[in-house]
């Protein structure tokens, strides 16, 4: 599933001007990087492409059609093709792992089998194989507020994956995870939208692993899209400047787990 997003803007209810004039046109099977300072519209930006939240300005095409000139019925279809991942999974605490996993096909699924598998899972083993893909097949039956928050993180993943969307969105997915798992979690999501010929969009803090592993890589700056590049060709120069409020560029080595990202320099990539 591509999209195209035209002159697409947006101001919340308190005036901050989230998104700005923003164009971008995403072919099925691509897969791009979304990097950017804390703030810059990143998340705004994949909620608005998921058809959460529809921009005051500009115009959104999913599968070729406008999800908000949809009927609600016709949305709520669009939206069961559309897996998102959340930086902070919504996931209830007391919930069980093989629970929150199956709800990645709730929109699919008929009302009678989403209300039984609540009470009786109905397909352990399927949410159980996406959990060994994420080293997590032996949590299970877990409770989800046993779990740490790269563990709550790979839960999250592995109910996207059981979803098996036509398009994979991804916000801050590996935010909470160390840097060795948090480069072999997003060679896992790249190698899922190939081997499925589905389109994947991840925002990233880290930028070395945006330029590692996405063939394209959009920067975001106040809102608006400061550059749309090959991974290939995006200069020092360029990033220095999309992070200039922020001191410095943010590595998969210099996050630490369930802390809040550090920021540090990062030695010299290529001259513009």
């Amino acid at each position: 599933m591509g999209f195209t997003l035209e002159g697409v803007g947006l101001t919340h209810a308190n005036g901050f001007r989230a998104l700005a004039g923003v164009d971008l046109q995403v072919a099925p099977g691509e897969r791009l990087a979304l990097i950017g300072a804390s703030g810059a519209g990143k998340t705004t930006l994949l909620r608005v492409i998921a058809a959460s939240l529809r921009p005051g300005e500009g115009c959104v095409r999913l599968l070729d059609g406008q999800p908000w000139a949809c009927s609600p019925r016709k949305l709520r279809g669009l939206r069961a093709r559309i897996g998102l991942v959340h930086q902070s999974p919504p996931i209830p605490p007391r919930q069980r792992v093989v629970t929150a996993v199956l709800a990645g096909r709730l929109g699919q699924w008929p009302l009678w089998k989403s209300l039984a598998s609540l009470v009786l899972p109905a397909d352990p083993q399927g949410a159980q194989a996406e959990l060994a893909r994420l080293d997590l097949a032996d949590r299970l039956y877990e409770r989800c507020d046993r779990l740490s928050g790269g563990q709550l993180q790979r839960v999250a993943l592995a109910r996207v994956l059981y979803q098996k969307p036509d398009l994979l969105l991804a916000d801050e997915p590996v935010s909470a995870m160390d840097p060795a798992l948090s480069e072999l979690t997003v060679a896992l999501l790249n190698e899922e939208a190939v081997r499925r010929g589905v389109t994947l969009v991840a925002s990233l803090h880290a930028v070395d692993l945006a330029l590692r592993h996405f063939p394209r890589v959009v920067g975001v700056k106040d809102g608006a899209i400061l550059f749309d590049l090959p991974a290939a060709s995006v200069t020092e120069a360029l990033l220095r400047e999309l992070y200039a409020a922020e001191g410095g560029l943010p590595l998969a080595g210099s996050v630490a787990p369930d802390e809040a990202p550090a920021i540090v320099d990062l030695p010299p990539l290529r001259c513009a």
